[in-house]
């Protein structure tokens, strides 16, 4: 067991998975905290065994990620909702591919791309809220005038 080439990519997967899961659970969003980390945790173990599989070939690599991706696009695709009153769940959906990829980050040990890309997740998702919430305040105010 490695800890640099095995442990700690996991460890830290578990973080930024749980760190953007809790403020997804706080909203009340269907993917939270524990299937936030899941996605990270999954998707950093896939890395790391993609990458000590491939023996050197860089191939082997890049189609395990590829097929992370895909399979990931299928869990956001289960997150959105269509009914009469629109869509729903798109956030929850790129957020579950956003994770997947911090977690890719994580494995291949590009540990300051997963933090600040784990960073600039909260940002958009506290801090663009609520300029989102502003903005169809104000939009929902011009269509009743």
């Amino acid at each position: 067991m490695d800890w640099n080439h095995d442990i700690i990519p996991a460890l830290l997967a578990v973080g930024c998975g749980a760190i953007i899961g809790i403020e997804r659970q706080f909203k009340h969003k269907p993917a939270g905290l524990r299937t936030n980390i899941m996605i990270c945790l999954g998707a950093a173990v896939f890395t790391v065994i993609s990458e000590k599989m491939s023996l050197g070939t860089q191939d082997s690599v890049t189609r395990i990620a590829a097929q992370i991706v895909t399979g990931v696009g299928f869990l956001g695709a289960g997150a959105v909702i269509q009914d009469r009153g629109g869509i729903h769940g798109l956030t929850t959906a790129a957020t579950i591919w956003l994770v997947a990829s911090i977690g890719m980050a994580c494995g291949a040990r590009l540990y300051y791309l997963a933090v600040i890309t784990t960073v600039l997740a909260l940002v958009v998702l506290i801090g663009l809220g609520r300029v989102d919430k502003y903005l169809n305040r104000n939009d929902e105010q011009n269509k009743s005038h």
